[in-house]
């Protein structure tokens, strides 16, 4: 009799995924995606010049290389929208956005085979607390979308978690006594908050839905850390708030589309370059347009926001000014990102966050310093101005840092267990 294959929790990130099962009795185990490593970047990248498609950290190589060809970044964020259903020209034909991300679930399932030696077909899927803020009819389509996304791709049994909550299952299996956590997510498109009651004797519970005291969310994560400081550090070079010989600013759009990892792949349509062009007669300074033409006509978009989300990662773990690198865009070109530029240009950002995280234990009924600890998860969470902006907030509570980029695919698969819908060894 062949041995079932277990469910599988999935953590389809915006900027990266991660998968894991949990057998009986056991600790929840990471899936290898890349070689040894258990997490991938949400990315697909359309090879046109052999016509192949490729993944993860490979995707995104390939594309930085100059290989010719589509990449497609931060699908999760189009979740809800109308752009799902749209088309976009690959080197074989039109996809759309939704058949985009059932091809890369469909990928996760297949290097999934390789480990488990059978193709998944049960899984539990992590979602933010929400897709869409304020939007309850946009936040189901979201859902809806990636169901069928993954029903595509060949799940049969689909089911969903909340992520924050997914984590805390996580962080449970190092609780020693009863405890009141804030369970902190901070990914790449949204920020998820939930106070929750673990413990050693809550766990073996099948329904855990009285231990949830709160949740709370909201749509911001780390491509919009990304996207600011990419439009206040390299923007400017090519124009944004550039004013022409009348005082007339540049009008502004087509550089909040750029810092956008999935609006870049638009602006290289014949028709954006066109409008791109027509912005000419709005500059003074003629160098900033040429640059801008540059980065439209030579693709260096994604490129740009890469190096930005390097340099605030080496900003950010360093302590120490960075430095931006646009030398392809213009010999000897660069932009710099120091600490304290990087918390005051997030400081919005970081304040709507803290107070999303403040929310959630209003709603619990709880005051700060009732919380026994605040556990980090999420890639975005390591920020360090962010965790600064947290320990001000909640001074006074411990705050443990956990498995940022697999805790949530853990926890996702302690929730396939718990429900029933597993597989034994």
């Amino acid at each position: 009799m062949k041995t079932p294959t277990p469910a599988i929790g999935i953590d389809f990130g915006t900027s990266n995924s991660a998968m894991a099962f949990a057998l009986e009795g056991g600790l929840a185990q990471s899936l290898p995606l890349e070689g040894t490593a258990t997490t991938m970047p949400t990315a697909l990248f359309y090879n046109a010049e052999d016509r192949s498609t490729h993944f993860g950290r490979e995707a995104v190589a390939l594309y930085l290389s100059g290989v010719e060809g589509r990449l497609m970044r931060s699908l999760k964020s189009l979740l809800g929208s109308s752009l799902m259903q749209e088309t976009t020209a690959v080197y074989d034909g039109l996809v759309s956005f939704q058949d985009i991300v059932a091809r890369f679930l469909h990928e996760l399932a297949t290097r999934a085979e390789q480990t488990l030696g059978q193709r998944p077909e049960r899984v539990v899927l992590g979602r933010p607390v929400h897709f869409v803020d304020d939007d309850a009819k946009r936040d189901r389509q979201a859902e809806d979308s990636l169901r069928q996304a993954a029903r595509s791709a060949g799940y049969r049994d689909i089911s969903f978690q909340l992520e924050p909550i997914a984590a805390a299952f996580d962080y449970e299996q190092r609780v020693t006594k009863e405890s009141v956590i804030l369970i902190v997510d901070i990914g790449g498109g949204t920020s998820d908050f939930t106070v929750v009651r673990l413990g050693p004797e809550r766990m073996t519970r099948a329904d855990r839905a009285s231990d949830v005291l709160a949740t709370s969310g909201v749509h911001i994560g780390g491509t919009d850390f990304d996207q600011r400081l990419n439009l206040e550090c390299v923007m400017p070079l090519l124009g944004f708030r550039h004013h022409d010989a009348r005082g007339r600013e540049v009008p502004s759009k087509v550089f909040f589309e750029l810092s956008s990892w999935h609006l870049i792949n638009w602006l290289y349509a014949p028709k954006a370059v066109r409008q791109a062009q027509e912005l000419r007669s709005s500059y003074a300074d003629m160098r900033l347009h040429d640059r801008l033409m540059t980065v439209l006509e030579e693709r260096y978009g994604h490129r740009i926001a890469n190096e930005v989300e390097q340099a605030k990662i080496e900003s950010s773990v360093n302590d120490a000014p960075s430095t931006i690198d646009l030398s392809f865009v213009e010999t000897g070109l660069c932009a710099s990102l120091t600490p304290a530029d990087m918390a005051q240009q997030l400081a919005e950002l970081l304040a709507k966050t803290v107070a999303s995280a403040h929310e959630c234990v209003r709603r619990a009924g709880l005051r700060s310093n009732d919380l026994d600890a605040i556990y980090l998860t999420g890639g975005s969470s390591a920020l360090r101005p962010f965790q600064q902006a947290l320990r001000r907030g909640f001074a006074g509570v411990q705050i443990t840092e956990g498995d940022l980029f697999g805790g949530v695919a853990a926890g996702l698969a302690y929730s396939a267990r718990a429900a029933g819908v597993h597989g034994r060894a």
